[in-house]
């Protein structure tokens, strides 16, 4: 934890997520404009995310959409519910050669599980998801090396919904990426990720 700390001030000084939110904005606008054709076309989205993530030496910046499932199950003293969700993220962090900074982009879809106490009207949440991702190119750092650019994305969190429709979310994540084994080296990577979410509904 103390790492990624100092990962998110390293970053926010050298002008790393400047740059990556530069970036994300056109996708921001992109995103805006799928929503307002989904919504004309019966497929609009439930919500609206951004997500800053650190781990270590490396930095994340997200943007995403969610589609909230239409049914629920009693589970225990709560509900289980869920979503699928379409992320795009941009990855900034310490090139192999220890040069300079690199950067990728990674496209992630994931269906996400989630429970909620007093019959799913509880504000608090807890929730996890296993997914697909795929990077525009292979992630090397002086101390790790994926050999792919497909990996699968698991995660769990905690989060509060708040507002005056409850509209609002922040939740906390801690998420893992590797390729399963597929191929070596497999070392993964972990991230600490906090999410601000808007609801549509």
């Amino acid at each position: 934890m103390r790492k990624s700390r100092g990962s998110v001030i390293e970053a926010l000084r050298s002008g790393l997520y400047r740059r990556l939110l530069r970036e994300l904005a056109v996708s921001a606008a992109l995103i805006a404009h799928f929503c307002e054709a989904g919504a004309q076309q019966g497929f609009a989205p439930s919500a609206f995310f951004v997500q800053g993530g650190a781990a270590s030496h490396t930095q994340s910046l997200t943007i995403g959409l969610a589609w909230d499932w239409n049914r629920q199950w009693e589970l225990g003293a709560g509900a289980l519910g869920g979503h699928f969700e379409l992320s795009l993220t941009q990855w900034g962090y310490n090139n192999a050669a220890g040069s300079g900074k690199d950067r990728l982009t990674q496209l992630a879809i994931a269906p996400v599980f989630r429970w909620r106490l007093s019959e799913g009207m509880s504000p608090w949440f807890v929730e996890a998801g296993v997914g697909l991702s795929l990077t525009s190119t292979l992630y090397q750092t002086q101390d790790k090396r994926f050999s792919t650019r497909f990996n699968f994305g698991s995660h769990l969190g905690a989060g509060r919904r708040f507002g005056l429709h409850d509209e609002h979310e922040l939740a906390l994540r801690v998420e893992h990426f590797s390729n399963a084994g597929i191929r070596h080296p497999n070392p993964g990577e972990n991230f600490v990720q906090l999410r601000y979410t808007y609801r549509f509904q």
